[in-house]
């Protein structure tokens, strides 16, 4: 865990005054009671243009020398409803832990203590005094600060004497009374967490002679501070231990443990594998990069995975490169496969599947192996050959066709076959083909000759009759030229051997 450095935050800040006196010039008075019980009123003039007579508010986060009091004032007798106000802009989030005024007058009746954590879009009440709690901010003095309620603001009745003469002082302990683990408690870390300040002084603490018409009395009654501190550190929320000016001239974190933001509020780009946590003393709670096998260069965190893998991982990668997919980039896309020669992040982790487009029955492979899905009588890696008992077609739908053996041609009988049934077998070879050309010279003459008897008989058949005949009997032919051709190429490879070959389109 890292601290940043301890300091006063309101040094050399600029303080924004709602009244000061001087402008135009005006008259104020010191009142004081003497021995006897009198009031005693020393009157000065208050003039903005004059070195040694000015009171501005830039005198509030100056050098403090207790021999040489420099006081802001505000205009004389600004009193209740209305009220005096003072804004101090720290132009960063600081971790407070006191506020500290030392007044040159009396302390004010009422006051209140206000923060901001969106530069002034919003106030928060962080602590009013009051002689009249009650009556003014509507609070009990003295309320006991439970973890019900550890971000209200308290009210203190506490009050120095009129009688005293300046040099009061009003130290507020943002974390007194408030009983937490700092360190675990978010609710305390938001409510010491502030960007501005605001202190509003409400009503004049008076000797009740205001309106008695004396001269001097109500020039006696204002507001003064000789010196604003704010002690605090810089929110940087555990990640970093000092704090300097950008290029913009805004203070911001130097932040580390893969933080970033002006209050290493954040994970840095790319590390967002576990969620962004405030460091404390035990846990440094370090941002962890993405795990993308140098596939991506951006990731994003979801807590539901995050709670799926056990509290270890949630880092989801973003646009995945190279042909990769997945949560880490870990697995190819479809239409590439793993290429287990080279590491995951590689850059050619990946490589294309080669399925041929008429061989596979889809593009895509398997994505371990590389290995398309083929088409029946299909083999190889890409699926471009035939399988051992298939032949090649021209057919993109079936391309590969099972080669059947001839029915005719029977395999040799295992053992010894008596000379009867051999020499049945080679009457029967012998036989076959002459009867089957026989029988189909048979038919062509019996066609010749009953062409000829209707041509010498001269009998006509109507033309619708004649195309019908003439078709059925094309396609007889055609049908049986197609078969004879086939049996006849099938009878000259027959005897040869089928072997697996290249698939050629």
């Amino acid at each position: 865990m890292c601290v940043a450095e301890f300091v006063n935050v309101a040094y050399g800040k600029e303080v924004v005054a709602s009244s000061t006196c001087g402008t135009p010039p005006s008259r104020y008075c010191k009142s004081s009671v003497d021995s006897d019980g009198k009031v005693v009123r020393n009157c000065f003039t208050c003039d903005a243009e004059h070195p040694k007579r000015r009171h501005p508010a830039s005198y509030l986060t100056d050098n403090n020398n207790s021999n040489n009091l420099t006081c802001w004032m505000s205009e004389p007798f600004v009193q209740y409803p209305k009220n005096v106000t003072l804004k101090l802009s720290l132009g960063k989030k600081y971790e407070l832990t006191y506020i500290l005024l030392q007044f040159c007058s009396a302390k004010p009746d009422s006051m209140a203590i206000y923060k901001s954590m969106d530069f002034g879009r919003s106030w928060i009440p962080f602590q009013y005094y009051s002689r009249n709690c009650i009556k003014m901010y509507g609070k009990k003095p003295g309320v006991v600060i439970t973890k019900a309620n550890q971000q209200e603001a308290l009210c203190s009745n506490v009050h120095s004497n009129i009688n005293t003469s300046g040099g009061t002082r009003v130290a507020f302990n943002t974390l007194e009374n408030r009983p937490a683990d700092f360190d675990n408690s978010p609710v305390l870390w938001d409510w010491v967490t502030a960007t501005d300040i605001m202190f509003v002084f409400d009503k004049l603490s008076t000797f009740g002679d205001e309106n008695s018409g004396e001269v001097g009395a109500r020039e006696s009654y204002y507001y003064s501070l000789s010196n604003l501190a704010v002690g605090g550190r810089c929110k940087c929320n555990g990640h970093a231990s000092s704090c300097s000016k950008n290029s913009d001239g805004q203070t911001v974190c130097n932040c580390q443990h893969n933080t970033a933001g002006d209050s290493c509020e954040r994970c840095k780009t790319f590390h967002f594998d576990i969620p962004w946590s405030r460091a404390t003393e035990q846990n440094a709670k370090e941002c962890v990069r993405c795990k993308c096998n140098q596939h991506a260069r951006k990731c994003h965190f979801n807590r539901e995975i995050y709670i799926l893998s056990g509290y270890k991982s949630g880092g989801i990668c973003v646009k995945c490169r190279h042909h990769t997919d997945g949560r880490k980039c870990n697995y190819c896309r479809p239409l590439y496969y793993r290429d287990h020669s080279k590491p995951i992040h590689h850059k050619k982790a990946c490589k294309g599947c080669q399925c041929h487009p008429v061989g596979s029955v889809r593009m895509t492979c398997n994505q371990t192996t590389g290995q398309c899905t083929c088409k029946e009588g299909v083999t190889g890696l890409s699926c471009n050959r035939c399988a051992e008992g298939y032949e090649q077609t021209q057919s993109t739908i079936a391309p590969c066709v099972r080669v059947e053996p001839d029915a005719d041609v029977q395999k040799p009988s295992q053992g010894r076959v008596s000379q009867k049934e051999s020499g049945k077998r080679k009457n029967n070879n012998k036989t076959r083909r002459p009867d089957r050309l026989s029988r189909r010279k048979k038919k062509r003459k019996k066609k010749k000759k009953k062409n000829k008897d209707r041509k010498k008989n001269g009998t006509r058949k109507s033309q619708k009759g004649r195309k019908k005949k003439r078709k059925n009997k094309g396609n007889k032919n055609k049908v049986i030229r197609g078969r004879d051709r086939k049996r006849k190429t099938f009878r000259k490879n027959r005897k040869t051997k089928y072997t697996a070959a290249t698939f050629r389109l």
